[in-house]
């Protein structure tokens, strides 16, 4: 195990802290702890197709280079395998899932840091293990998110050149095209993106010399706008989310102090965040996705900045 020393300390530690607060989780409704990885890495993207989740690029030790390595994380049986490196090394990409597919989005491809941002556009057909190219977005950024609303993916937010974005692009699958949508209010990156009831949401996140916000903006694509929701209740950014039961939960992140341990879930219909149990391996730049009324959370780097983990833990998320 490559992930800190104290890990099952940090664990009792949490789950007992859980307990203090609002919660609506039941003494069921607690971190498990699953397999390690393949690699330790850190500024990863994910996405899942049926019951597997695909953890694409990032940092990996010794030395923070970005890698192209690719794993494949059965969500039923808790085991990893690696599948076919995505083409171009990339860190801070985002990553969708579509009709079978994985589609990545963006990123950092210098060897080491953030830098030479690309519009590259990726698609990975699991079942013959191969990428294939797909039409560059009008923008090159990294640190952005991404979601589907149908057969259209939605990209929001992230850097260039070290300064946050507001931008908001389209990709239309059907005609293979890029199409500019109304830009958010708050222009962030590091921000985490979640799909639920037809809305894109946009979830804190942070901007250079701003600091972490705990701003929330969901778009609506019928109508092209953006409207402000119930902020968070803890300011974040390098973090990651999904959508679980109805709810958007939001794991991870970093700050002064250090990584984050705080989850937190948002419900729309009664437009207000919850306190979830505490994340035992807090970490900042890793994947979340959710099976089975479950969010799993991937990887990450385990102290601010250049750290990494092998962690895999999963939480039983209550509607």
């Amino acid at each position: 195990m490559r992930v800190v020393a104290v890990r099952l300390a940090v664990a009792m530690l949490a789950l007992a802290a859980a307990g203090c607060g609002e919660s609506a989780s039941s003494a069921d409704e607690r971190w498990r702890m699953l397999s390690d990885s393949t690699l330790a890495r850190t500024e990863v993207a994910a996405a899942r197709i049926g019951d597997a989740a695909y953890v694409v690029g990032g940092f990996a030790p010794p030395d923070g280079a970005t890698t192209a390595v690719v794993e494949r994380y059965d969500l039923r049986r808790d085991r990893w395998t690696r599948v076919a490196p995505i083409p171009q090394a990339v860190n801070h990409a985002a990553a969708v899932a579509h009709r079978g597919a994985i589609y990545v989005l963006g990123g950092y491809t210098a060897a080491n840091g953030l830098a030479a941002e690309t519009n590259a556009f990726w698609r990975y057909d699991p079942r013959r293990d191969r990428w294939s190219p797909m039409p560059g977005a009008p923008s090159a950024r990294g640190a952005l998110v991404a979601g589907v609303i149908g057969n259209r993916l939605y990209a929001a937010g992230g850097a260039r050149a070290g300064g946050a974005l507001r931008t908001l692009e389209i990709f239309d699958f059907a005609g293979r095209r890029w199409s500019t949508g109304r830009g958010m209010a708050v222009a962030r990156e590091h921000l985490a993106g979640a799909v639920l009831g037809g809305a894109f949401y946009a979830l804190a996140g942070r901007a250079a010399g701003r600091g972490n916000f705990r701003v929330v903006e969901r778009y609506d694509p019928a109508r092209d706008r953006w409207q402000r929701v119930a902020s968070m209740r803890k300011p974040r950014g390098g973090i990651a989310a999904a959508a679980v039961n109805g709810r958007i939960v939001v794991v991870g992140g970093e700050e002064g102090a250090g990584t984050i341990a705080e989850v937190e879930s948002f419900q729309p219909r009664l437009r207000r965040w919850r306190t979830e149990p505490r994340l035992p391996t807090p970490r900042h730049g890793l994947g979340a996705v959710s099976f089975g009324g479950r969010i799993f959370v991937l990887e990450g780097g385990p102290q601010p900045g250049l750290t990494f983990s092998d962690a895999a833990e999963v939480l039983r998320v209550a509607g």
